[in-house]
């Protein structure tokens, strides 16, 4: 009965990994190809990533209650094997490739390494208990991603506290970030993981994008990925 139990939160990890892996793989193969940009693979990771982690979370029953440590075992694996690649102590192109700005494997040990420890930590934390976690992290996922991506690519006016931000980023911060939670909490509740009404989750998940944006605003370099999500947390805490 306790193998039983296990086989499948076990099954769930292991096709979670999978998940994981393949897409990992096949954007680092598209960059690696030319057929996207780094800068642009970067940020297609950084926004797709996210969400295809946490609707996996279905995949895995309710009890045993270490389900979660298995889950989050998933993002550990990766966030360590991007410390070694950016340390050097591996050698893979591919991913240098697809995840620094410039080609440079020290710059994984920041954005991208900070992503898979906060993945990590609001895991283990929030989990199916509470809708802050994954609000958290599609948060910084679509918002964060969305913003470089629109601030780079439209021609729009600089932010006054900020010249290295654009109205098109944040702009993009908002919509991103709003719609990838609303999208992925809206799947959680129709599955039954959170009660009815989704309407209920609309005003506190668009005040949690709002000051998201301001924060992704600010002039702080590398860190946008802890300091969005540490503020969507202490927002969620209030308003869930």
């Amino acid at each position: 009965m306790l193998f039983g139990n296990k086989m499948p939160v076990i099954l769930a990890t292991f096709l979670t990994l999978l998940i994981a892996l393949c897409w990992l793989r096949a954007m680092d193969f598209a960059a690696q190809r030319g057929w996207v940009e780094s800068q642009l693979s970067r940020k297609i990771i950084h926004i797709g990533t996210g969400p295809i982690f946490v609707l996996c979370w279905l995949m895995f029953p309710q009890s045993p209650a270490w389900g979660r440590y298995l889950a989050a075992l998933v993002p550990l694996l990766f966030t360590v094997q991007f410390a070694l690649i950016g340390s050097g102590l591996i050698r893979d192109e591919a991913s240098v490739k697809a995840m620094s700005r410039h080609g440079d494997r020290r710059e994984i040990l920041r954005g991208p390494l900070f992503y898979g420890i906060v993945f990590v930590v609001m895991t283990i934390l929030y989990w199916k208990d509470s809708p802050i976690g994954m609000t958290a992290l599609m948060l910084m996922c679509g918002g964060d991603g969305l913003a470089e991506i629109l601030g780079r690519r439209l021609s729009s006016p600089r932010l006054p506290w900020n010249k290295e931000k654009t109205l098109a980023g944040s702009l993009g911060m908002l919509l991103g970030g709003w719609t990838l939670a609303v999208l992925v909490l809206g799947v959680f509740v129709m599955s039954g993981v959170f009660a009815p009404p989704f309407s209920a989750y609309l005003w506190p998940l668009t005040l949690i994008a709002l000051a998201g944006t301001l924060v992704e605003s600010l002039p702080l370099h590398d860190v946008d990925n802890i300091t969005v999500t540490l503020m969507a947390t202490i927002l969620g805490h209030i308003l869930f």
